[in-house]
């Protein structure tokens, strides 16, 4: 099809700021896929519980709502009061809410940076440079998600079958997303791709959120429990696994929601390409590899009474339930981002992108 003859499709807007209400909202993603319900966010402890809660999540929509989050606080910081050193505080206070994702704190990083660049600045000018930074690494965010999808949807054709896990679309980004975003691109521009999605335990991301966003666009989508991704490859419905990520260390080793490093390994066993798709700014050159990463652990309860009637577990049984895994860059058979499709050896493709700027 020709670009103009695109149908888009529907994306749900999962961070918004409106400037005339000097107000930022947010789709409370913990209510999803039964309630659609936005929040107006303001306080310090709205702000920080609503990346706790995971009401707003996925790496790079953290680090877009941190940006938000922190020319919010700005505002309220006293015309008296030290504004940097408030700033750079509250920008601590907020980088505490998860540990994984890069994103975080790189965002909260440009803003701080911004805030010392126009320091000098009469305290409304330096508001309004703190809200264009924000705003402009949104946009940022919308472009390096378009062009990622254009990448990953080279590497799949019509008819194919792709599995992922967890939730790397809109809800998790911006417009497209990462790993949904080919997909999503795909489907606007008449093909038809078949996807498996993983529930992926402990949040059931899987099956709330990317079944969510698939079936509003239209896509083929069909929900899967995570223990199942063996049987789709076995029998030949699965040409490519996409999935997104948190943090992708200098050797190409990646953090990315709990279970995603069983896929890899079952894919390299069928022979399926196994793909991961993101920001540069999810690429942390600081982290050598992925025994570095810092692995989030949630409470147990998630896994033994959150999504039952009843508790499925008794009280005293021990859980262990971390956020997230790492996948070795063995397993990748690609790193998708804006700039380019990154093969190993990593610790050379990688590195490439930043020689590159």
């Amino acid at each position: 099809m020709e670009r103009n003859d695109i149908q888009k499709v529907t994306h749900a807007p999962n961070i918004r700021y409106d400037k005339a209400e000097e107000a930022l909202y947010i789709i409370d993603q913990t209510r999803l896929p039964n309630e659609e319900v936005f929040l107006r966010v303001e306080t310090a402890e709205e702000l920080y519980d609503a990346i706790r809660l995971l009401q707003v999540r996925g790496a790079p929509a953290i680090g877009i709502f941190a940006a938000y989050a922190l020319y919010v606080l700005a505002r309220q910081i006293p015309a008296e009061a030290d504004v940097l050193a408030e700033l750079k505080d509250r920008a601590a206070y907020l980088n505490s809410a998860r540990p994984t994702a890069v994103n975080l704190g790189w965002a909260l990083g440009e803003m701080v940076n911004e805030a010392e660049k126009s320091a000098a600045l009469p305290r409304k000018e330096l508001l309004e440079a703190l809200y264009e930074k924000a705003a402009a690494i949104h946009d940022d965010d919308i472009a390096k998600c378009a062009a990622i999808a254009e990448y990953g949807l080279s590497l799949v054709k019509d008819g194919d079958g792709i599995l992922t896990h967890c939730n790397a679309g809109p809800l998790a980004t911006s417009q497209y997303g990462t790993a949904l975003g080919p997909i999503l691109l795909g489907t606007e521009r008449g093909m038809t791709l078949r996807v498996f999605s993983d529930e992926t335990r402990p949040l059931l991301q899987g099956a709330r959120l990317t079944s969510y966003e698939l079936e509003r666009a239209g896509v083929d989508v069909t929900l899967i429990c995570d223990n199942m991704a063996s049987i789709v490859m076995k029998n030949g419905w699965v040409q490519a696994c996409f999935v997104g990520c948190d943090r992708v260390a200098a050797n190409g080793d990646t953090a990315n929601k709990i279970g995603t490093s069983g896929v890899a390994i079952l894919a390299k066993h069928y022979g399926i390409p196994f793909y991961v798709l993101g920001p540069t700014s999810t690429v942390d050159m600081n982290c050598p590899d992925g025994a570095h990463i810092p692995i989030e652990e949630r409470n147990g309860d998630e896994i033994r009474t959150m999504w039952y009637e009843k508790p499925m577990a008794l009280p005293e049984v021990k859980c262990y339930n971390p956020a997230f895994d790492v996948t070795d860059h063995d397993l990748i058979t690609a790193i998708v981002t804006e700039k380019g499709i990154c093969r190993p050896p990593y610790t050379e493709s990688l590195a490439a992108l930043f020689r590159a700027e």
